[in-house]
């Protein structure tokens, strides 16, 4: 084959929309470890962030590899590299179930940040031992299930988010949609020699600051923060803080375990639209560059990106992992990540994430068999749920109350009398990951009428959930709010086993139509 291309045309709408994806992550980490947790600005900006930025490039470059790879031992033009970014549950779980408390003990961002780093050496172990099952779990987990509950994480995270986002600035954002509508979506679309992604930040750009939503001030302000900072190592004393971090390192298995599974529906994702890459490479990739980063000063994890299969339909290559990372790498070391949200409007930029959130789930239905279609709402349960939870307690927590029976809070008891089922919320909305693709299991084995596997998933959501992985808020054995769980899902499992011996009673095969 001819020379690899490391750049085309469509990379350009991709570079903008991943980077915006990744930096709108990046921001709320930052605002999150400075406004909520109360860490020095200076310290967030000069350890943490560039870390970070580190962490991001490494993976962005090394998936940009793996794409050169590809087009060079299958000799095709149309190659996408996997995107790269943070992981978003991560975040919250990280700032809120870590740093937060730790902070907030000892005043100590040092030995905060510490804790979380050896926290997230933990989650990155667990990719790299999941490294070498991926490709057995991808075999064994029915397609449907990876691309439903991607498609589930896309829904709420990638394209409800971002749509709120919309309609708070629809002067913006309803031009930027319509011009996707037209382009992406359409087979016929305007102004076809401008790249879709420039003309949507150009015009977005330009209607925002006609109409007064963007204030030149702002601009000013975020210049201050201005200043270089590169990433260092940070090894003096990390391991000191082990015996203070292991009550806290337990919670990083079930955030490794989700980790590993959003990889692997995203390598599935991209092997559906014709990309397939090697499963333990890309956990691998993810590992080390996690790990680099925590030497750097930085805790949060990176991962495969959700939008694979959307960045392929706009054309892009090579050259927009490279270019969305290096961006993202340039901004955390000069502190920069404000400046560009002063000049152009998050509403001229959220829009491309919508899309990004309709592809992946039109590519769920389009792939999965129609009549296993109703198992793709099965696993979107879970995620909704999530999406919800971590909404009402950041309201919650904004309005100065938690959820509790002490003066100051609010019982969940009030909340189900006001018709929030908080609770319920709690139980399907920790560990949506897992139990997204546990309940999809169990409902395509079931519309398959093949119970054994029915019975596996049943029997693998009671073992995760008397252990605390799935449905509780933190880990431990035989936990009281756990066992209800734990009996229903042993119940599931007996009525399939019920299944099993009807089927073989009466010599009934499986569906597959």
């Amino acid at each position: 084959m001819g020379k690899v291309a490391l750049w085309k045309k469509g990379d350009i709408a991709a570079s903008f929309g991943l980077f915006v994806n990744v930096l709108t992550d990046f921001l709320v980490m930052i605002s999150l470890l400075i406004g909520v947790v109360g860490m020095p600005t200076e310290f967030v900006f000069k350890r943490i962030v560039p870390g970070f930025g580190l962490a991001v490039l490494i993976s962005g470059i090394i998936f940009a590899y793996f794409a050169y790879k590809l087009a060079k031992k299958t000799g095709r033009k149309d190659i996408t590299a996997l995107p790269s970014g943070s992981s978003s549950p991560g975040i919250f779980l990280i700032v809120f179930v870590i740093m937060l408390p730790l902070y907030h003990q000892t005043q100590d961002p040092v030995f905060t940040t510490s804790v979380a780093v050896l926290w997230g050496f933990i989650e990155a172990s667990i990719l790299f031992l999941g490294a070498f099952i991926g490709e057995t779990i991808r075999r064994i987990v029915p397609r449907t299930v990876l691309l439903a509950a991607l498609a589930g994480l896309a829904f709420v995270f990638l394209g409800m988010n971002p749509m709120l986002q919309s309609f708070e600035m629809p002067v913006v954002a309803f031009v930027a949609l319509i011009i996707i509508f037209m382009n992406w979506l359409s087979k016929h679309p305007i102004l076809k020699k401008i790249p879709t992604g420039l003309l949507l930040i150009v015009v977005g750009t330009a209607i925002a600051w006609i109409a007064g939503y963007q204030n030149p001030s702002d601009v000013t302000e975020a210049l201050k923060s201005f200043g270089f900072n590169p990433p260092m190592l940070h090894l003096n004393g990390l391991f000191d803080h082990i015996n203070a971090a292991l009550p806290y390192l337990l919670t990083a298995i079930p955030l490794g375990l989700s980790n590993f599974i959003f990889n692997l529906e995203n390598v599935e994702a991209a092997a559906v639209v014709g990309d397939e890459y090697n499963t333990r490479d890309v956990m691998l990739a993810n590992g080390f560059s996690t790990a680099v980063g925590g030497l750097c000063g930085n805790p949060f994890p990176v991962t495969v990106y959700v939008g694979h299969a959307g960045w392929k339909e706009v054309g892009a290559g090579l050259g927009y992992s490279i270019a969305s990372s290096a961006a993202i790498f340039f901004l955390s070391i000069f502190s920069l990540m404000g400046l560009l949200l002063a000049v152009v409007p998050i509403a001229a930029i959220v829009p491309m994430l919508v899309f990004i959130a309709v592809v992946t789930g039109h590519q769920v239905v389009k792939e999965s068999p129609k009549f296993e279609a109703p198992a793709i709402f099965v696993a979107f349960f879970p995620w909704v749920a999530n999406w919800a939870l971590v909404a009402v307690n950041n309201a919650l927590s904004a309005a100065g109350v938690s959820v509790g029976e002490a003066a100051g809070e609010v019982s969940s008891a009030a909340l189900h009398n006001a018709g929030l089922f908080y609770d319920g919320l709690v139980a399907l909305g920790n560990g949506a990951p897992i139990t997204s693709v546990l309940w999809g299991c169990i409902a395509v084995f079931t519309i398959r009428n093949t119970p054994i596997g029915g019975i596996i998933a049943a029997l693998l959501g009671a073992l995760l959930t008397f252990v605390g992985a799935i449905h509780t808020n933190t880990l431990g054995i035989a936990q009281e709010i756990a066992m209800p769980f734990v009996i229903g899902y042993l119940l599931m499992a007996a009525f399939l086993v019920y299944k099993l011996y009807v089927n073989k009673k009466e010599n009934i095969g499986p569906v597959t139509e």
